[in-house]
This record gives C-alpha cells, structure tokens and sequence, in this order.
C-alpha cells in the first residue's frame, strides 16, 4: 500500500483511466508510474461505485469514483515511489493500518470480508 501525501491515509497504487485506455492498461500505467513495478497477470477484484464512494479531494475536487479492482502476485521492477504518496508497506491482510483513505475503505471491507476477517 500507498501513504497518500495529500491526506496521509493509506491506499492502493491507481487512477484515472486516459481517453482510450482499457483499465487493464491503466492499472499497468498507474501501477508503473506510482511504485517502479510492472506487473505481469491481472485478475479482476471487484467493481465498486456508488454514494460511499463520493469524495472531496484535499484540493476541494469532488467525485464520484468507480473503482476497478486488479490484484496480483506477479510483478517486477525496483519499488520506488513518486510525490503522490510518503511511503510505502506491504501489509498482511489481518494487519492493514487503520488510516485508509476514504474512498478505499469499500475495497479493504471486501478484501477482509473474502478473507473471513471480520470488518
């Protein structure tokens, strides 16, 4: 996971889909841009939208995200970060940090649900 260097809560590496884009490129792009990695296969996680994920930007932006979910296990590169996030951590599922951004909360509840944790 990401510390974000806008409102230092925790996220996943992503953004926005460029026109044209297919959200498995933008996931390579997103991944490659904000830590160093390329990653290899994608298996889809979820698709999540709606009211809980409105947000408002530090910056005073406001959406309304819809949020495709990639996960895998197969990547490579050097791990490094840009001026979007603080730092960086790799976190056991029972031991995620407490201070998740907003607009990611949705996705942490499912990804613990899956896992029989509970929320």
């Amino acid at each position: 996971m990401l510390q974000r260097s806008d409102n230092g809560c925790w996220c996943f590496p992503g953004g926005a889909i460029e026109l044209g884009e297919t959200t498995e490129d933008a996931v390579r792009r997103e991944l490659l841009e904000e830590t160093g990695l390329a990653v290899e296969e994608l298996r889809i996680f979820g698709v999540f939208s709606g009211e809980e994920l409105h947000y408002v930007y530090p910056n005073g932006d406001e959406v309304y995200i819809v949020d495709v979910v990639y996960t895998s296990d197969q990547f490579r590169g050097e791990l490094t970060i840009d001026e979007e996030s603080r730092t960086y951590q790799f976190f056991d599922i029972a031991e995620l940090p407490a201070e998740i951004s907003p607009p990611v909360v949705p996705i942490v509840a499912e990804l613990k649900r899956r896992h029989g944790i509970t929320v």
